[in-house]
């Protein structure tokens, strides 16, 4: 049976900053006939992870998105009668793991079975990018409600993607997306796999009649170097400690291959294939060393 599934995202409605939700919507709902609600957030929460608004009183509006790419649409406060096969969106003014709880018990309580989280402007590979990922965290907020979940990043690679890249792109993760639907992984120790982590480069070789080829891949452990950097005094209006958002992102993107573990996300990434990474919805706990470690047995921390 079809699965009635919910989409989210991170980068916020179609725009320069979100080229990819509106493409992959419609193949879901045209190409595989899944019933598909979008709830996302009215602008960009890249970077966000799976963070809530706790303070704040989350509001929404209803978006009626237009042919052909979604750039245009009407908003409303409340829905409105369709006649004409208009497509509806809710914009929540809050983050993607809000988003996709919000849709879960409040929205749509009971309805939803498949989270899809993406696409992502921009790679979701190895540990720095993962847990900061909003992308992940939309799904992963699905995952801790009992939902399958699935999150989907097109890495851009070149300056500028070609816009035939992305279609090659919606139609592997549809090829991906399905498998993995029809075919939900186990994980030994804790049962059904809570969610997968996709990630698909955006390069020539998607165009080509083989495609990527596409590899099972643990996620590649890495760090961050300085996120913020410091504003010049002339800059900061309220005093010395002021700090924007810059990344150094460079060792992330452009890692030396050398050094990279073979089979891990960020190797598979650099050899041009697209990854397929599942993962339990908790900070796996890492292994002591101790003999009793397998058992998973109750054990005292001996001082």
């Amino acid at each position: 049976m079809a699965p009635k599934v919910l989409l989210v995202n991170d980068d916020g409605p179609p725009g320069p900053e979100s080229p990819y939700i509106y493409g992959l919507y419609k193949h879901l709902i045209k190409d595989l006939g899944w019933e598909v609600k979008v709830v996302i957030p009215s602008s960009q929460k890249s970077w966000i992870g799976k963070s809530y608004h706790i303070t704040e009183i989350t509001r929404g509006r209803y978006f009626y998105p237009r042919e052909p790419d979604g750039l245009q649409g009407e908003t409303s406060p409340v829905p409105r009668e369709r006649t004409d096969g208009t497509d509806e969106w809710i914009l929540l003014d809050s983050t993607p793991a809000s988003c996709t709880n919000i849709s879960l018990h409040n929205l749509y309580p009971s309805e939803i079975d498949l989270v899809i989280s993406g696409p992502n402007f921009g790679r979701n590979t190895s540990a720095a990018f993962s847990l900061s990922s909003g992308t992940i965290g939309g799904a992963m907020c699905g995952a801790l409600s009992r939902t399958r979940a699935i999150a989907i990043s097109y890495g851009s690679v070149h300056r500028i993607t070609p816009t035939e890249w992305i279609e090659h792109a919606h139609l592997l993760s549809m090829r991906i997306i399905k498998h993995l639907w029809e075919n939900w992984g186990r994980d030994a120790r804790n049962g059904k796999v809570d969610l997968y982590t996709v990630n698909v480069p955006m390069i020539p070789r998607l165009a080509t009649p083989d495609g990527l080829d596409i590899y099972w891949a643990f996620i590649w452990r890495n760090s961050y170097d300085r996120l913020f950097r410091a504003l010049e005094e002339s800059q900061a209006t309220t005093g010395v400690l002021s700090f924007e958002w810059g990344p150094d992102v460079g060792p992330l993107v452009s890692p030396d291959v050398s050094t990279l573990p073979i089979g891990s996300d960020g190797w598979a990434f650099s050899m041009g294939h697209a990854t397929v990474t599942p993962l339990m919805a908790c900070f796996a706990e890492a292994e002591s060393g101790e003999e009793t470690d397998s058992s998973r047995k109750p054990r005292l921390f001996k001082l």
